[in-house]
């Protein structure tokens, strides 16, 4: 990182390859405004555009990144876009993949789940959305099948909404379970019998392991009591996003 300015940033705690570099903005060190204050990094939620784009420079100065963020128009779909080269403007897609150098992935969350990949030999990464909708319709297969090598991949699990504070319908659990039986152990009784605290980070192991993905780290935050993180829903729908960024040295 620049020393010049210092974001307050988080670093995956993960065995990755030496040239694979991975970095998590909070909301603090910023220029927006209440409510997005302060560190907000999506254009779509209604904060200042000026306030955006200067955070979003503030974000390349201070991690000192080799090229603009491939920002993507996140649509909780399993659409994956493959970076090449210069960034030109947002893709529809739910994950970025790059074999390429200097080229950086990026999502934006506030409770959904950010994945963060790489193979073994770094030379392949991705970062991923993975919400409710994105986990159940098989965003993280989609993105795994663009490795040379599942069982070579290993995967950081981003700060998400926890299990304590998600509750889902019981339709939303029944369409996990008819899809894996076994994505049963991932739920758990809500305050009603019609709800259930649902665990993301669960979900997504689970569909990691059954793709040949054992090397799985991170895990255990929850957006929605942590003031380091934003909530959409903690917030009541009015909130900022961080950012999940990992790319190629």
């Amino acid at each position: 990182m620049s020393e010049s300015i210092l974001l307050d940033v988080i670093a995956p705690d993960w065995r990755a390859p030496v040239n694979v570099h991975a970095w998590v903005t909070t909301r603090q060190g910023g220029v927006s405004q209440p409510p997005y204050a302060e560190f907000n990094l999506a254009t779509h939620v209604g904060d200042d555009p000026e306030a955006v784009a200067a955070n979003r420079n503030l974000l390349c100065d201070a991690l000192a990144l080799p090229s603009a963020p491939h920002w993507l128009e996140q649509v909780h779909g399993c659409a994956i876009a493959e970076v090449k080269d210069a960034y030109i403007s947002p893709v529809c897609a739910d994950a970025a993949f790059t074999r390429a150098r200097g080229q950086v992935c990026a999502v934006l969350t506030a409770d959904c789940l950010p994945i963060l990949l790489c193979d073994v030999h770094g030379t392949a990464v991705a970062a991923v959305h993975a919400g409710w909708r994105g986990l159940l319709d098989g965003v993280i297969e989609s993105a795994v099948a663009h490795f040379a090598v599942p069982a070579e991949v290993m995967a950081w699990l981003g700060p998400a909404i926890g299990p304590a504070s998600f509750e889902v319908g019981e339709e939303v659990r029944a369409a996990f379970i008819a899809r894996d039986r076994g994505a049963a152990s991932a739920f758990s009784p809500g305050q009603d019998a019609r709800h259930w605290q649902a665990d993301l980070y669960d979900l997504a192991r689970i569909r990691l392991r059954k793709l040949g993905v054992h090397e799985i780290y991170g895990g255990g935050f929850d957006t929605a009591t942590d003031p380091r993180f934003y909530s959409h829903r903690a917030s009541g729908g009015q909130a900022g996003r961080f950012a999940s960024l990992i790319w190629l040295g």
